[in-house]
């Protein structure tokens, strides 16, 4: 099944709610960047809250980052996802390996350590938005209903997992999440009804591997709350480098630090993190975006 998110409201538009099933989307990063299994599972969690949040910006062009910086080994991560399903990211340190947690989980929040979060909105205006919190727990998915309720007010409930293979490989078995949000004025009694549900909730990954869909688990929360699906995004792992995209970068360095890279008479190498393409200049290729830079 191909990766998708479903977008839905209930209780006459009180609640609104985002699922999605991110399994390859989360397997096409742990390929890229080789991660470890907390590492993918934390990277996996982080993209799927950037594509459920990328998806409500409104702009054809506006996109959504989410970045933590901790003091645990895996010092932080990053994704970056828009409003058409694509997403991309990656981890600071890949390679952190710890004991599992007591009920048998992934250390995601030892991994990370405490720190920061931020989530940065390009919506097309001069300055983007920026939130910024201190981490709850570096769980990722307490972080951003701590993050919802202070910077925008929106009591929320944000669910996330990833489930991994015991194969060679570490591959990725299930992966998605899930957003339940209450818009103002909603009523006391759907307010007790929704704390009801979400309390019996087991993991995202328990539904998941349980074969239940994106639109299964919205019903499964939403159950008896007159749940109305609406659009489904297919979601995918896409990053929009290119050389183009990368020579205008090295252009905007200015003359002075081209004029370095070129008295070095080597070629440069430009790695980029979010999907580790590697794109080869030699010297006369930089000799000639000096005569494009100010």
């Amino acid at each position: 099944m191909s990766d998708y998110l479903v977008r839905a409201t209930a209780a006459g538009d009180q609640i609104r709610a985002f699922a999605c099933v991110t399994t390859e989307t989360v397997e096409e990063g742990r390929r890229r960047h080789r991660t470890f299994p907390v590492c993918t599972a934390a990277l996996g969690r982080l993209m799927s809250a950037a594509l459920m949040m990328g998806i409500d910006l409104k702009g054809a062009n506006d996109s959504i980052t989410l970045t933590i910086k901790g003091d645990g080994p895996m010092a932080g991560l990053t994704a970056t996802a828009d409003t058409h399903g694509n997403v991309k990211g990656f981890v600071s340190n890949p390679d952190v390996i710890l004991p599992l947690r007591e009920n048998g989980h992934l250390d995601v929040g030892g991994a990370i350590g405490k720190g920061t979060l931020s989530v940065i909105k390009n919506t097309g205006m001069k300055e983007p938005y920026i939130g910024h919190i201190n981490l709850v727990s570096g769980e990722i998915a307490e972080d951003l209903t701590y993050y919802f309720a202070e910077s925008e007010q929106i009591p929320s409930s944000v669910g996330l997992g990833v489930l991994v293979n015991p194969d060679k490989e570490r591959t990725v078995k299930q992966a998605g999440g899930f957003i339940i949000q209450l818009m103002p004025g909603a009523e006391d009694s759907v307010i007790t009804a929704l704390e009801k549900r979400l309390s019996g909730i087991k993991s995202v990954t328990h539904m998941l591997d349980e074969g239940m869909t994106p639109e299964d688990m919205l019903r499964f929360i939403l159950q008896d709350m007159d749940l109305e699906l609406h659009d489904t995004v297919p979601l995918r792992f896409h990053c929009n480098c290119s050389r183009e995209r990368v020579s205008k970068a090295l252009v905007s360095i200015g003359r002075k630090e081209l004029q370095s890279l070129i008295d070095e008479h080597k070629s440069q190498d430009v790695f980029c993190d979010y999907c580790e393409t590697h794109y080869a200049f030699s010297t006369e290729e930089l000799e000639e975006l000096l005569q494009q830079a100010k």
